[in-house]
Protein backbone atom coordinates (compact mmCIF):
# COMPACT_ATOMS: atom_id res chain seq x y z
CA UNK A 1 0.00 0.00 0.00
CA UNK A 2 1.45 3.71 -0.78
CA UNK A 3 1.41 6.33 2.00
CA UNK A 4 0.76 8.96 -0.07
CA UNK A 5 -2.41 9.81 -1.78
CA UNK A 6 -3.28 9.84 -5.44
CA UNK A 7 -4.38 12.34 -7.74
CA UNK A 8 -5.07 11.44 -11.32
CA UNK A 9 -5.77 13.62 -14.22
CA UNK A 10 -6.18 12.94 -17.46
CA UNK A 11 -3.76 15.14 -19.45
CA UNK A 12 -0.86 17.68 -18.77
CA UNK A 13 -1.20 18.93 -22.36
CA UNK A 14 -0.81 22.73 -20.95
CA UNK A 15 -1.65 25.14 -18.05
CA UNK A 16 -5.28 25.53 -18.19
CA UNK A 17 -7.97 24.90 -15.01
CA UNK A 18 -7.80 21.78 -14.78
CA UNK A 19 -4.37 21.18 -14.56
CA UNK A 20 -4.61 24.00 -11.78
CA UNK A 21 -7.19 22.19 -9.68
CA UNK A 22 -5.42 19.11 -10.24
CA UNK A 23 -2.27 20.27 -8.80
CA UNK A 24 -3.84 22.41 -6.36
CA UNK A 25 -5.31 18.81 -4.95
CA UNK A 26 -2.32 16.85 -4.62
CA UNK A 27 -0.38 19.89 -2.68
CA UNK A 28 -3.41 19.89 -0.53
CA UNK A 29 -3.84 16.11 0.38
CA UNK A 30 0.49 15.36 -0.16
CA UNK A 31 -0.80 13.30 -3.08
CA UNK A 32 1.02 11.82 -6.18
CA UNK A 33 0.27 13.05 -9.49
CA UNK A 34 -0.88 10.54 -12.01
CA UNK A 35 -1.37 11.54 -15.68
CA UNK A 36 -1.94 9.93 -19.26
CA UNK A 37 -0.56 12.31 -21.50
CA UNK A 38 2.20 14.85 -19.97
CA UNK A 39 3.52 17.60 -22.14
CA UNK A 40 6.54 19.19 -19.71
CA UNK A 41 7.65 21.93 -22.45
CA UNK A 42 4.29 23.18 -21.95
CA UNK A 43 4.55 24.29 -18.49
CA UNK A 44 7.29 26.29 -16.79
CA UNK A 45 9.73 25.07 -14.97
CA UNK A 46 8.42 26.00 -10.97
CA UNK A 47 4.60 24.82 -11.83
CA UNK A 48 5.00 21.33 -10.48
CA UNK A 49 7.42 22.45 -7.65
CA UNK A 50 10.13 20.03 -8.52
CA UNK A 51 7.56 16.98 -8.04
CA UNK A 52 6.49 15.79 -11.92
CA UNK A 53 3.20 13.62 -12.56
CA UNK A 54 3.95 10.13 -13.18
CA UNK A 55 2.95 9.71 -16.74
CA UNK A 56 1.51 6.79 -18.42
CA UNK A 57 2.26 7.99 -21.61
CA UNK A 58 -0.67 6.54 -23.10
CA UNK A 59 0.24 8.13 -27.20
CA UNK A 60 3.45 6.23 -26.66
CA UNK A 61 2.46 2.98 -25.25
CA UNK A 62 -0.78 2.82 -27.41
CA UNK A 63 0.26 4.12 -30.84
CA UNK A 64 -1.97 2.03 -32.69
CA UNK A 65 -5.15 3.74 -30.56
CA UNK A 66 -3.59 6.89 -30.73
CA UNK A 67 -3.95 7.44 -34.49
CA UNK A 68 -7.51 6.56 -33.91
CA UNK A 69 -8.40 8.58 -30.98
CA UNK A 70 -5.87 10.06 -28.35
CA UNK A 71 -8.86 9.69 -25.95
CA UNK A 72 -8.87 5.59 -26.90
CA UNK A 73 -5.56 5.78 -25.91
CA UNK A 74 -5.69 7.02 -22.78
CA UNK A 75 -8.78 4.96 -21.42
CA UNK A 76 -6.41 2.09 -22.12
CA UNK A 77 -3.61 3.48 -20.12
CA UNK A 78 -5.42 4.05 -17.36
CA UNK A 79 -7.69 1.09 -17.81
CA UNK A 80 -4.12 -1.05 -17.46
CA UNK A 81 -2.66 1.00 -14.35
CA UNK A 82 -0.48 -1.27 -12.14
CA UNK A 83 -2.67 -2.40 -9.23
CA UNK A 84 -2.11 -0.70 -5.93
CA UNK A 85 -3.41 0.44 -2.86
CA UNK A 86 -4.09 3.86 -1.33
CA UNK A 87 -5.35 5.85 1.54
CA UNK A 88 -7.46 8.17 -0.70
CA UNK A 89 -7.17 8.53 -4.52
CA UNK A 90 -8.93 11.36 -6.27
CA UNK A 91 -9.67 11.49 -9.70
CA UNK A 92 -10.03 15.29 -12.03
CA UNK A 93 -10.67 14.64 -14.83
CA UNK A 94 -13.29 11.89 -16.69
CA UNK A 95 -10.90 9.03 -18.43
CA UNK A 96 -8.84 8.54 -15.39
CA UNK A 97 -12.30 7.20 -13.44
CA UNK A 98 -11.67 3.81 -15.93
CA UNK A 99 -8.44 3.18 -13.28
CA UNK A 100 -11.30 2.96 -10.59
CA UNK A 101 -10.77 -1.13 -10.78
CA UNK A 102 -7.10 -1.18 -10.10
CA UNK A 103 -7.24 1.11 -7.04
CA UNK A 104 -7.98 -0.29 -3.96
CA UNK A 105 -8.92 2.76 -0.84
CA UNK A 106 -11.11 5.11 -0.90
CA UNK A 107 -11.83 7.50 -4.09
CA UNK A 108 -13.55 10.50 -5.14
CA UNK A 109 -14.35 11.86 -8.31
CA UNK A 110 -13.68 15.91 -8.69
CA UNK A 111 -16.19 16.21 -11.40
CA UNK A 112 -15.42 19.11 -14.19
CA UNK A 113 -18.48 17.82 -16.00
CA UNK A 114 -19.55 14.45 -17.44
CA UNK A 115 -17.67 14.29 -20.91
CA UNK A 116 -19.77 16.41 -23.33
CA UNK A 117 -19.10 14.30 -26.41
CA UNK A 118 -21.20 11.33 -24.86
CA UNK A 119 -23.91 13.32 -23.56
CA UNK A 120 -25.09 17.24 -24.25
CA UNK A 121 -22.97 17.79 -26.97
CA UNK A 122 -22.65 14.47 -28.38
CA UNK A 123 -24.61 15.09 -31.76
CA UNK A 124 -22.48 17.87 -32.41
CA UNK A 125 -19.28 16.10 -31.79
CA UNK A 126 -20.67 13.45 -34.12
CA UNK A 127 -21.36 15.96 -36.89
CA UNK A 128 -17.96 16.77 -36.76
CA UNK A 129 -16.65 13.69 -37.97
CA UNK A 130 -15.72 12.45 -41.41
CA UNK A 131 -19.02 10.37 -42.98
CA UNK A 132 -16.33 7.38 -42.78
CA UNK A 133 -15.07 8.15 -39.42
CA UNK A 134 -18.92 8.46 -37.94
CA UNK A 135 -19.58 4.49 -37.43
CA UNK A 136 -16.14 3.58 -35.87
CA UNK A 137 -16.66 6.70 -33.66
CA UNK A 138 -20.24 5.89 -32.63
CA UNK A 139 -18.53 2.23 -31.26
CA UNK A 140 -15.70 3.79 -29.51
CA UNK A 141 -18.51 6.51 -27.58
CA UNK A 142 -20.46 3.86 -26.66
CA UNK A 143 -18.00 1.75 -25.13
CA UNK A 144 -16.59 5.30 -22.88
CA UNK A 145 -19.97 5.65 -22.07
CA UNK A 146 -20.79 2.54 -20.27
CA UNK A 147 -17.32 2.12 -18.70
CA UNK A 148 -17.59 5.77 -17.66
CA UNK A 149 -20.98 4.91 -16.17
CA UNK A 150 -20.07 1.69 -14.17
CA UNK A 151 -16.44 3.97 -13.04
CA UNK A 152 -18.75 7.24 -11.77
CA UNK A 153 -20.82 4.75 -9.76
CA UNK A 154 -17.93 2.98 -8.25
CA UNK A 155 -16.96 6.33 -7.05
CA UNK A 156 -17.20 6.72 -2.58
CA UNK A 157 -18.25 10.51 -3.28
CA UNK A 158 -18.53 12.73 -6.57
CA UNK A 159 -17.99 16.24 -6.25
CA UNK A 160 -19.06 18.60 -9.08
CA UNK A 161 -17.34 22.14 -9.56
CA UNK A 162 -20.50 24.06 -10.12
CA UNK A 163 -23.87 23.72 -9.77
CA UNK A 164 -23.94 23.75 -13.36
CA UNK A 165 -22.37 20.32 -13.18
CA UNK A 166 -23.91 19.02 -10.54
CA UNK A 167 -27.57 19.58 -12.29
CA UNK A 168 -25.79 17.74 -15.45
CA UNK A 169 -24.41 14.76 -13.06
CA UNK A 170 -28.20 14.38 -11.80
CA UNK A 171 -29.91 14.20 -15.13
CA UNK A 172 -27.63 12.24 -17.04
CA UNK A 173 -26.94 10.07 -14.20
CA UNK A 174 -28.91 10.14 -11.81
CA UNK A 175 -26.68 10.58 -9.04
CA UNK A 176 -26.51 13.39 -6.13
CA UNK A 177 -23.07 15.42 -5.97
CA UNK A 178 -21.80 18.02 -3.46
CA UNK A 179 -20.56 21.11 -4.85
CA UNK A 180 -17.04 22.67 -4.26
CA UNK A 181 -16.09 24.97 -6.56
CA UNK A 182 -12.62 25.12 -8.07
CA UNK A 183 -9.92 26.91 -7.17
CA UNK A 184 -8.42 30.79 -7.74
CA UNK A 185 -4.86 32.04 -6.10
CA UNK A 186 -6.80 35.70 -6.04
CA UNK A 187 -3.33 37.05 -4.62
CA UNK A 188 -1.95 36.25 -8.15
CA UNK A 189 -4.29 38.96 -9.73
CA UNK A 190 -3.37 42.61 -8.51
CA UNK A 191 -5.30 45.48 -10.38
CA UNK A 192 -2.86 47.18 -12.00
CA UNK A 193 -4.32 50.18 -13.24
CA UNK A 194 -6.36 50.63 -16.63
CA UNK A 195 -5.15 51.12 -19.93
CA UNK A 196 -7.49 51.38 -23.15
CA UNK A 197 -7.89 47.67 -24.07
CA UNK A 198 -10.20 44.99 -23.48
CA UNK A 199 -9.51 41.12 -23.10
CA UNK A 200 -10.70 38.06 -24.15
CA UNK A 201 -9.52 34.91 -22.23
CA UNK A 202 -11.17 32.18 -23.51
CA UNK A 203 -9.57 29.05 -24.88
CA UNK A 204 -9.89 29.66 -29.42
CA UNK A 205 -12.15 26.75 -29.39
CA UNK A 206 -15.65 26.46 -31.29
CA UNK A 207 -17.09 26.12 -27.74
CA UNK A 208 -15.96 29.63 -26.45
CA UNK A 209 -17.40 31.87 -29.14
CA UNK A 210 -14.50 34.19 -29.50
CA UNK A 211 -15.10 34.44 -32.97
CA UNK A 212 -18.16 36.65 -31.99
CA UNK A 213 -16.44 39.08 -29.73
CA UNK A 214 -13.95 39.87 -32.46
CA UNK A 215 -16.70 40.20 -34.96
CA UNK A 216 -18.01 42.41 -32.49
CA UNK A 217 -14.57 44.43 -32.31
CA UNK A 218 -14.81 44.45 -36.06
CA UNK A 219 -17.74 46.62 -35.84
CA UNK A 220 -16.20 48.74 -32.93
CA UNK A 221 -12.82 50.33 -34.62
CA UNK A 222 -12.39 52.88 -31.66
CA UNK A 223 -12.20 49.81 -29.04
CA UNK A 224 -9.17 47.33 -28.47
CA UNK A 225 -9.77 43.99 -28.40
CA UNK A 226 -6.49 41.81 -26.92
CA UNK A 227 -6.96 37.86 -27.47
CA UNK A 228 -4.72 36.07 -25.72
CA UNK A 229 -5.12 32.47 -26.17
CA UNK A 230 -5.05 29.66 -28.52
CA UNK A 231 -6.96 26.69 -29.86
CA UNK A 232 -8.34 24.57 -33.27
CA UNK A 233 -10.21 28.19 -34.57
CA UNK A 234 -6.69 30.34 -33.64
CA UNK A 235 -6.41 30.11 -37.52
CA UNK A 236 -10.08 31.49 -38.39
CA UNK A 237 -9.92 34.11 -35.51
CA UNK A 238 -6.75 35.71 -37.06
CA UNK A 239 -8.17 35.57 -40.52
CA UNK A 240 -11.52 37.38 -39.07
CA UNK A 241 -9.48 40.24 -37.14
CA UNK A 242 -7.17 40.22 -40.60
CA UNK A 243 -7.29 44.08 -41.35
CA UNK A 244 -8.48 45.15 -38.10
CA UNK A 245 -5.78 47.21 -36.50
CA UNK A 246 -7.53 47.30 -33.14
CA UNK A 247 -7.85 43.91 -32.69
CA UNK A 248 -4.68 41.83 -31.90
CA UNK A 249 -4.73 38.07 -31.53
CA UNK A 250 -1.59 37.25 -29.70
CA UNK A 251 -1.94 33.06 -29.12
CA UNK A 252 -0.81 31.48 -25.79
CA UNK A 253 0.58 34.01 -23.44
CA UNK A 254 2.78 33.42 -20.32
CA UNK A 255 1.78 33.27 -17.33
CA UNK A 256 3.31 36.53 -15.71
CA UNK A 257 1.91 38.43 -19.24
CA UNK A 258 -1.32 37.25 -18.56
CA UNK A 259 -1.52 38.28 -15.08
CA UNK A 260 -0.50 41.53 -16.12
CA UNK A 261 -3.04 41.78 -18.89
CA UNK A 262 -5.79 41.43 -16.80
CA UNK A 263 -4.61 43.68 -14.47
CA UNK A 264 -4.58 46.18 -16.82
CA UNK A 265 -7.54 45.78 -18.78
CA UNK A 266 -10.99 47.28 -18.79
CA UNK A 267 -12.62 44.44 -18.38
CA UNK A 268 -12.67 40.75 -19.52
CA UNK A 269 -15.18 38.65 -22.55
CA UNK A 270 -15.80 35.62 -21.67
CA UNK A 271 -19.14 34.14 -23.80
CA UNK A 272 -18.66 30.29 -23.97
CA UNK A 273 -21.51 28.01 -24.37
CA UNK A 274 -22.82 26.46 -21.55
CA UNK A 275 -19.45 26.75 -19.47
CA UNK A 276 -18.95 24.23 -16.73
CA UNK A 277 -17.76 26.74 -14.26
CA UNK A 278 -15.49 29.40 -15.99
CA UNK A 279 -12.07 29.56 -14.00
CA UNK A 280 -11.31 32.86 -16.53
CA UNK A 281 -14.32 35.75 -15.04
CA UNK A 282 -13.47 35.06 -11.38
CA UNK A 283 -9.35 35.79 -11.99
CA UNK A 284 -10.32 38.82 -14.05
CA UNK A 285 -12.80 39.93 -10.93
CA UNK A 286 -9.59 39.18 -8.51
CA UNK A 287 -8.11 41.78 -10.33
CA UNK A 288 -11.03 44.50 -10.09
CA UNK A 289 -11.38 43.75 -13.53
CA UNK A 290 -15.81 43.54 -14.60
CA UNK A 291 -16.75 40.57 -16.80
CA UNK A 292 -18.82 40.36 -19.45
CA UNK A 293 -19.98 37.01 -20.06
CA UNK A 294 -23.25 34.86 -20.86
CA UNK A 295 -26.34 34.20 -18.79
CA UNK A 296 -25.31 30.34 -18.81
CA UNK A 297 -23.46 27.69 -17.30
CA UNK A 298 -21.33 28.43 -14.84
CA UNK A 299 -20.83 32.37 -15.08
CA UNK A 300 -24.81 32.63 -13.35
CA UNK A 301 -22.89 31.41 -10.28
CA UNK A 302 -19.38 33.79 -10.24
CA UNK A 303 -20.36 37.19 -12.44
CA UNK A 304 -23.29 39.14 -10.14
CA UNK A 305 -25.10 41.24 -13.38
CA UNK A 306 -25.08 45.04 -13.12
CA UNK A 307 -22.56 44.49 -10.26
CA UNK A 308 -19.31 42.55 -11.00
CA UNK A 309 -19.74 42.63 -14.77
CA UNK A 310 -22.93 42.17 -17.63
CA UNK A 311 -23.91 38.86 -18.39
CA UNK A 312 -25.61 38.99 -22.15
CA UNK A 313 -28.60 36.26 -23.11
CA UNK A 314 -28.02 33.42 -24.13
CA UNK A 315 -26.55 32.51 -27.51
CA UNK A 316 -24.96 35.92 -28.01
CA UNK A 317 -24.43 37.76 -31.47
CA UNK A 318 -21.77 40.56 -32.13
CA UNK A 319 -24.24 43.32 -31.67
CA UNK A 320 -24.78 41.92 -28.12
CA UNK A 321 -21.21 42.09 -27.33
CA UNK A 322 -21.33 45.61 -28.93
CA UNK A 323 -23.77 47.03 -26.62
CA UNK A 324 -22.26 45.73 -23.52
CA UNK A 325 -18.81 47.22 -24.71
CA UNK A 326 -20.31 50.62 -24.60
CA UNK A 327 -21.84 50.13 -21.27
CA UNK A 328 -19.16 49.52 -19.43
CA UNK A 329 -16.52 52.17 -20.35
CA UNK A 330 -13.44 53.00 -18.15
CA UNK A 331 -15.54 54.49 -15.25
CA UNK A 332 -18.25 52.01 -15.12
CA UNK A 333 -15.40 49.10 -14.58
CA UNK A 334 -13.50 51.24 -12.43
CA UNK A 335 -16.69 51.97 -10.26
CA UNK A 336 -17.12 48.18 -9.71
CA UNK A 337 -13.24 47.19 -8.50
CA UNK A 338 -14.27 46.67 -4.89
CA UNK A 339 -17.38 44.30 -5.84
CA UNK A 340 -15.17 42.38 -8.00
CA UNK A 341 -12.67 41.85 -5.50
CA UNK A 342 -15.09 41.22 -2.98
CA UNK A 343 -17.06 38.27 -5.10
CA UNK A 344 -13.89 36.75 -5.79
CA UNK A 345 -12.77 36.25 -2.77
CA UNK A 346 -15.24 33.72 -2.28
CA UNK A 347 -13.71 31.45 -4.85
CA UNK A 348 -9.93 31.39 -3.61
CA UNK A 349 -7.49 29.06 -3.17
CA UNK A 350 -8.05 28.44 0.45
CA UNK A 351 -11.43 28.60 0.34
CA UNK A 352 -11.42 25.04 -1.87
CA UNK A 353 -8.79 23.36 0.21
CA UNK A 354 -10.91 23.87 3.26
CA UNK A 355 -14.37 22.34 1.18
CA UNK A 356 -12.27 19.55 -0.34
CA UNK A 357 -10.66 18.49 3.16
CA UNK A 358 -13.92 18.27 4.40
CA UNK A 359 -15.50 15.94 1.90
CA UNK A 360 -12.42 13.61 2.29
CA UNK A 361 -12.85 13.77 6.16
CA UNK A 362 -16.10 12.85 6.07
CA UNK A 363 -15.96 9.96 3.81
CA UNK A 364 -12.78 8.72 5.83
CA UNK A 365 -14.91 9.30 8.93
CA UNK A 366 -17.93 7.00 6.92
CA UNK A 367 -15.76 3.92 6.31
Amino acid sequence: MSHRPLVLHDAFAFPGGGELVALTLARAFDAALVTGVFNQAAFAPDFFGGSLPRNLDALGRHPLAARLSATLAMCLAFERLPRTEVPLAIHSGALTLLAHGRIAGPQILYCHTPPRILYDHRDFYLARQSPLRRPAYRLLAARYRRRYETAIRAMDAVVANSETVRRRISRFLGLEAEVVHPPVDTAAFPNLGQEPFYLSTARVDVLKRVDVVVEAFAALPDKRLVVVSGGSELARVRDLAAGRPNIEIRGWTEAAELRRLIGTAIATIYIPRDEDFGISPVESMAAGKPVIGVREGGLTETVVHGQTGILLPPDPAPADVARAVAELGPAEALGMREACQRRAAAFDTAVFIRNMQAVAARLMAGR
